[in-house]
């Protein structure tokens, strides 16, 4: 038992540990109080897209589900007149 404690005495890392504090996600919709989400506006809807083009999901953008569905249905809009597009490399 002795020597257990003395081999974990001797554990070091090349980097501190680190502990990651999550921020608190939230709809930015419903704070800014945006009722209508607008398919014209392209460098806005460029927020909600990852470098292939793909609508980032809900879990990672901290939109509520209302607004999810608003911001996809635009996107679709906007990539069907060609304001935005389907697939790319490096969009960002």
């Amino acid at each position: 038992m002795a020597q257990r404690n003395e081999e974990n005495a001797d554990i070091r890392y090349l980097n501190p540990v680190t502990v990651e504090v999550k921020k608190k996600k939230y709809c930015r919709f419903k704070k800014a109080g945006i009722k209508y989400v607008d398919y014209k506006d392209a460098e806005f809807l460029k927020k909600f897209l990852n470098e292939q083009g793909k609508i980032l999901p809900r879990r990672l953008t901290g939109t509520s589900l209302k607004f999810q569905k608003k911001v996809a249905q635009a996107i679709k809009r906007a990539r069907h007149i060609a304001l935005l597009p389907y697939v790319t490399d490096l969009l960002k």
